[in-house]
């Protein structure tokens, strides 16, 4: 591809910065309009650029006030920022509740500046399929920092390191002893744990109890998460966690290890969507009908009848 008239017209558009080009693209991707599929395609090669942070943690721990803040800093760094809320009951997404947006009046006059909400669509984790498609038109607009918060039904989402170069474990202080039956998803995802409204009471003993629970876990791959106590009402330590943020990806970028967990992830997004595709097939399949009858009549288990398609349409080589 030499220079941006050899893109299709929709990529062309988002290389320029057009906004609304931009929205509709990702709406296409949300809704799986196949007609995105060229621009994406085409604008594949200037994907890969950006930091991509993910938020996540239970419901009511305050991810999207953190993100107020955590945008206001940025953008006084110089830095270009967007943001993809697949969280259904965030504030960007025109829920019940909206007093966090009123700090972000400016974004549509600040071209750094990009807000988009996405729905899980019922997907298991709090990832949608789709959000990794979103976050590459992101990266080719040219948005050098992209924030996905995810939905917290409870238990963080897990699904997260499968999207973000660095995910924050947002949590607050009255869990309290949640954060034991919390610690193996945690553990699992977290680069980062920030203790949201530490102005509360018990913000210590939830920053003690985390710093002793890293303490008893085996770093992960080498890094052991940060902690760090973070407020909204007033603004404190978004600094110290954007500084917790970037010595992660920095230390990425020592020995390979950016390489090492890109290559992680598009080997699983791609196994991912040779899955789907192979489920649907299987879905449309006339021999699936006849196992349903005899799993229905209890002559055959679920396990076995899955076995069998499974064999007949997939044979050893």
């Amino acid at each position: 591809m030499n220079g941006a008239a050899r893109l299709p017209k929709a990529a062309q558009d988002v290389r320029r910065g057009d906004r609304r080009a931009l929205a509709r693209l990702i709406t296409a991707v949300e809704n799986g309009d196949r007609s995105a599929e060229p621009a994406l395609r085409a604008l594949y090669p200037f994907t890969g650029r950006a930091q991509v942070i993910g938020i996540t943690g239970p419901l009511g721990v305050g991810k999207s006030s953190l993100i107020n803040e955590l945008i206001a800093h940025l953008r006084g760094l110089g830095r270009t920022v967007a943001v993809l809320a697949v969280d259904p009951s965030s504030p960007f997404s025109g829920g019940s509740v909206l007093g966090d947006r009123v700090r972000l009046d400016r974004a549509p006059e600040d071209s750094g500046i990009f807000i988009r909400s996405m729905a899980s669509r019922g997907h298991s984790g709090g990832v949608a399929i789709a959000t990794r498609a979103s976050v590459r038109l992101l990266e080719a607009a040219g948005f050098e920092i992209v924030l996905v918060e995810t939905v917290g039904s409870g238990q963080v989402d897990v699904e997260i390191r499968d999207v973000a170069t660095t995910s924050v474990v947002v949590l607050v202080p009255h869990l309290g002893d949640e954060v034991q039956t919390l610690k193996a998803g945690l553990f699992e995802i977290a680069d980062v744990f920030c203790v949201n409204k530490s102005d509360l009471p018990g913000a210590e003993r939830a920053e003690k109890q985390l710093t002793d629970l890293a303490g008893t876990g085996r770093p992960r791959d080498g890094w052991t998460a940060r902690i760090v106590a973070t407020s909204t009402s007033p603004p404190r330590g978004i600094d110290q966690l954007w500084e917790a943020i970037a010595a992660h990806e920095a230390y990425l970028d020592a020995g390979g290890r950016r390489s090492e967990e890109e290559r992680r992830r598009l080997a699983k997004e791609i196994a991912g969507r040779v899955r789907d595709r192979v489920g649907e097939r299987i879905l449309a399949d006339a021999a699936l009908r006849g196992l349903v009858d005899r799993v229905l009549a209890r002559t055959l288990d679920p396990e076995t009848a899955a076995r069998k398609l499974y064999a007949e349409r997939f044979p050893p080589r």
